[in-house]
């Protein structure tokens, strides 16, 4: 594996120190831990990295590119579900932007985070802080540099999908900030770009980027474009950043709360799990490229139009931080399979409660999971809603960390945690089926 962790088990917490805490951040960007870091940090150990495939830790290994057959539901590709055809939409600028940044790098930095476009680094992600990752780090580079990547995100994502991206970034930074600073993987500098085959408006080629609780694979083929795995979560979810009120998941959370409500008494005996809602529920996570996963709960077949209409709402909120011309090709996509889609509900139904949901099809696999907070906890609510970081002092909550501060151990899960991924099933990841019928037929 080309990228190890950096300190494995809840024992090792240990994270780097030493470091400015704003995004123009300019320390190197070693991948060996630092020792004499506080204890009880984030790190790439169990639960902070979200269970057997909420990210990768101790013990999860990377699929290798050549061996990625991608997520399925019993180990078998469902052919023909993928082609090698125009859009409509002109990925033109992405290109630009995209050569733009690289540009701009210097040689030493352009080495770093250029790859094959077949290359492994794809399946090297990881949204845990404490992991040791390759590329160009946007907290090393200068405030120049640092804008032309963002521009390359600005044009790749939604308004939606930047803002989101910038926020995540931004809570990462209040984490570390509500914990003294100095941990540099706790800081919006903290995050990498690498970059798989050359931009082109004919050949394929893509980028990835990602750190704690953000990692973006995107993937472009003429003017086709696959921005899955997609990861995105946060703890907290909501707080205050340099006089900035910041409210993550809202729409994630709002529109599976208006499906399974929905539902009548007996889809929902089909749609919600006997099972209790637990810690770490998500599947799919960094580490899961050839996951197995059976289809589970009610079938989009035995939706209502209205319901239908809700389902694909909520799909489009995950797809919507894609830029909105190849949101509407995904989408599209989405609805002809609309029948064989399988929405997936494990917790209860409150505004506030602590739930995790599934939309799988063919051709999109999408979980939420909200989990107990490990490392922060807003002492006077617990509610998303809640004005975080209004105090850093413990509180009592019951199994759970301190109040406003870093804390190991479990808790309850609560809407203060939020994990979420998107994929494309049966080879779509990365682009990987298109990637082969292009090889395959043009060379």
């Amino acid at each position: 594996m080309n990228k190890a962790l950096l300190a494995g088990g809840v024992a090792a917490m240990a994270t780097m120190t030493g470091c400015s805490n704003d995004s123009s951040d300019t320390a190197s960007s070693s991948s060996a831990a630092q020792s004499g870091a506080p204890s009880g940090m984030p790190s790439g150990g169990p639960g902070a990295g979200g269970g057997a495939g909420g990210g990768m830790g101790p013990g999860v290994s990377q699929v290798k590119y050549k061996d990625l057959k991608g997520v399925t539901a019993d180990g078998t590709v469902v052919d023909d579900l993928f082609t090698i055809h125009s859009t409509g939409v002109s990925t033109d600028g992405l290109v630009k932007a995209a050569q733009a940044f690289l540009d701009g790098l210097s040689a030493k930095e352009r080495k770093s985070c250029t790859f094959d476009v077949d290359a492994d680094e794809w399946t090297a992600w990881s949204n845990v802080d404490g992991y040791a990752r390759k590329g160009v780090r946007m907290g090393d580079l200068t405030e120049k540099k640092r804008d032309l990547g963002y521009a390359l995100l600005g044009v790749a994502l939604s308004a939606d999908g930047l803002t989101q991206t910038r926020n995540i970034m931004k809570l990462n930074q209040f984490l570390g900030d509500s914990n003294g600073g100095n941990q540099k993987t706790l800081t919006e500098g903290h995050y990498f770009f690498t970059f798989m085959g050359t931009p082109s408006t004919t050949q394929p080629w893509g980028f990835q980027y990602e750190g704690h609780h953000v990692a973006i694979n995107y993937f472009v083929l003429g003017d086709q474009v696959v921005m899955t795995p997609t990861f995105m979560g946060s703890e907290p979810t909501t707080a205050t950043y340099k006089g900035e009120k910041i409210t993550l998941f809202r729409p994630e959370t709002t529109a599976g709360l208006a499906m399974i409500r929905s539902l009548t008494k007996a889809q929902l005996a089909k749609a919600v799990s006997s099972q209790g809602n637990g810690n770490e529920d998500m599947k799919a996570g960094a580490g899961s490229d050839n996951l197995k996963l059976a289809y589970a709960g009610l079938r989009g077949s035995e939706l209502t139009t209205a319901q239908r209409k809700k389902l694909l709402a909520v799909a489009g909120v995950y797809i919507g931080y894609i830029n909105e011309g190849h949101a509407e090709v995904k989408m599209t996509e989405v609805e002809k399979h609309l029948d064989d889609t399988y929405f997936y509900w494990m917790g209860e139904t409150k505004d506030d409660s602590a739930f995790y949901y599934r939309i799988h099809s063919p051709v999109v696999l999408i979980e939420y999971d909200a989990q107990a907070p490990l490392f922060y906890h807003e002492a006077s609510s617990a509610s998303p809603s809640a004005s975080a970081g209004a105090s850093a002092s413990p509180s009592s909550n019951a199994g759970g960390p301190p109040g406003g501060g870093m804390g190991m151990g479990g808790g309850t899960p609560s809407q203060e945690h939020i994990h979420t991924i998107i994929r494309t099933p049966n080879g779509g990841d990365y682009g990987v089926d298109l990637l082969k019928l292009h090889l395959e037929n043009d060379h």
